[in-house]
């Protein structure tokens, strides 16, 4: 049992998860927290695990949109009977999680309705100050955060991102991510940008004047796109790129050339030059670093 058991908290931690300390194989959904942050309340991660017949489950982030199953056997070395069991526990697996996460999003939808209600229109924020932007439809809350509205292409308010002053950002548990993204400006004919943080995008727009949704991270690049491209089907969609050039794979450009391919759109990536400082990977560092400018150009 112990074997499985392991063998399960590797599939996880081998698809970028940190798995949780103790793995309970009841049959049933668990939370965690799989960013290895420390962060309070972030248990956007989850899993599921069987040990009866062949040892069997499932695990996945709904921050980060992952969903991965995992088998004790592989397809080829079952039998008929146990691959079509497997086959049954996978769709029940499916649907409990599908119902948790409708719970999770309804509770998290009527949260940041209450939180955007009650914060105030945010003129000045010391993270903005220290990214050099200005305020795009974002407000404050009385605690001092920074809050981003993540809606769904009809404009429905899904859940919100807090940013404190000093750029710690996190999501409202059990929040609807995926598809949904924060928009500054309208499309007005030309470009719609999309790209992942608000800092981000806050540049871009002043640097360009076009268009542009924040999808808050790099696995969120290719739903929004994909959602904006249905609302805009003649609209050149451009991707703007962060550069992890410090990070294996580099996912910032990995993400971001898949959800233009997805789109038939093009990709945009900063250009620092041959002087770039070692943490310069999006186009806010590049707007601190040559100015508004230099954005334009890139884009």
């Amino acid at each position: 049992m112990n074997d499985h058991i392991e063998q399960f908290r590797r599939a996880v931690e081998s698809a970028g998860l940190n798995a949780p300390d103790e793995i309970h194989p009841d049959g049933r959904i668990h939370r965690f927290n799989g960013s290895g942050s420390g962060k309070r309340g972030d248990d956007s991660a989850w899993y599921v695990l069987h040990l009866d017949g062949v040892p069997a489950g499932a695990f996945g982030c709904w921050r980060l949109g992952i969903t991965e199953h995992w088998c004790a056997k592989s397809d080829s070395d079952m039998t008929a009977m146990e691959r079509e069991a497997n086959r049954q526990r996978i769709k029940a697996i499916q649907a409990q999680r599908e119902a948790e996460q409708a719970q999770r999003h309804q509770a998290a939808t009527i949260e940041a309705a209450k939180r955007w209600q009650d914060a105030t229109t945010c003129i000045e924020h010391p993270y903005l100050s220290a990214k050099g932007v200005q305020a795009h439809g974002v407000r404050s809350d009385a605690a001092g955060g920074l809050l981003v509205p993540m809606r769904d292409t009809a404009g429905t308010l899904h859940s919100l991102q807090t940013i404190t002053a000093d750029g710690d950002k996190r999501f409202l548990s059990g929040g609807r991510v995926k598809g949904c993204y924060h928009a500054i400006g309208k499309p007005k004919g030309g470009a719609l940008i999309v790209c992942e943080g608000y800092a981000t995008g806050a540049s871009i727009h002043e640097a360009t004047g076009q268009a542009v949704a924040i999808a808050f991270n790099a696995g969120n690049l290719e739903a929004v796109a994909l959602a904006l491209r249905t609302k805009y089907p003649a609209l050149k969609i451009i991707i703007a790129a962060d550069d992890d050039h410090q990070t294996e794979g580099n996912p910032g450009t990995t993400k971001a050339t898949a959800a233009a391919r997805a789109v038939g759109g093009t990709v945009a990536v900063p250009d620092f030059g041959v002087n770039r400082p070692d943490r310069a990977t999006d186009f806010n560092d590049l707007h601190q670093v040559a100015g508004l400018e230099a954005v334009r150009r890139c884009i």
